[in-house]
């Protein structure tokens, strides 16, 4: 598995991860939204560089112009709740992709130990296409390892790309060693060396979902 943290070079990428991660400015659940969603057009832009081109011809009013256009087929696919702000960002670059939504939940146990369940999937078929899963933190990497399991059962995407903000070294680690090393490609913002024995990545940012559309019970 490739892994590109786009946090290492300056850029304003590292702006919005600052604001994300800022306690006084999670307060305005607008702006954490909005600045997610500025991370996921980053992203997509960065994942548009690695696409098939064809050369095109398009007519203005005054000619033809000869244009090298993207022709892989997309498919989105976010983890609820907490991705669907870092979703837009993508949808916003990728407007003519395919859209697929997950819900995965802990399932607590003995002990205070938890598994990641998959409850819910609607997607199209991801064969051939170039797959993205989005998720705003990453901590045990479980969720995301899941996803991507369930999703290729159906078919073979022809490169997947994962993307999130903040991932735990843990995290990393985890997909490293579960998903495929050829055909995966992990993006990150920041990497954060801490996770605590509750899962909690530190210093990490709270909880992504709470943040963007208000507390659960």
């Amino acid at each position: 598995m490739k892994i590109i943290n786009l946090g290492e070079s300056n850029s304003i990428l590292n702006q919005f991860i600052a604001q994300i991660r800022d306690k006084s400015i999670q307060k305005d659940s607008l702006r954490f939204r909005k600045n997610v969603e500025r991370i996921g057009e980053i992203f997509a832009y960065e994942i548009s560089k690695t696409l098939s081109y064809k050369a095109t011809d398009v007519e203005t009013p005054l000619g033809i112009a000869n244009v090298n256009l993207p022709e892989d087929k997309l498919v989105l696919a976010t983890l609820l709740r907490a991705g669907l702000p870092l979703h837009q960002g993508l949808l916003n670059i990728f407007d003519n992709a395919q859209n697929c939504f997950v819900s995965t939940y802990r399932k607590s146990g003995k002990d205070n130990k938890f598994s990641i369940q998959l409850e819910y999937v609607t997607a199209p078929s991801v064969e051939g296409k170039i797959l993205v899963i989005a998720d705003t933190l990453i901590a045990t990497g479980a969720s995301i390892s899941l996803t991507y399991n369930r999703l290729v059962d159906s078919g073979e995407p022809l490169h997947t790309h994962i993307v999130c903000p903040i991932a735990s070294k843990d995290g990393v680690e985890y997909l490293s060693k579960n998903l495929p090393h050829k055909k995966v490609t992990l993006w990150l913002g920041a990497i954060d060396e801490e996770l605590t024995n509750k899962t909690f990545v530190v210093p990490g940012l709270g909880d992504a979902g709470d943040l963007a559309f208000g507390a659960k019970h």
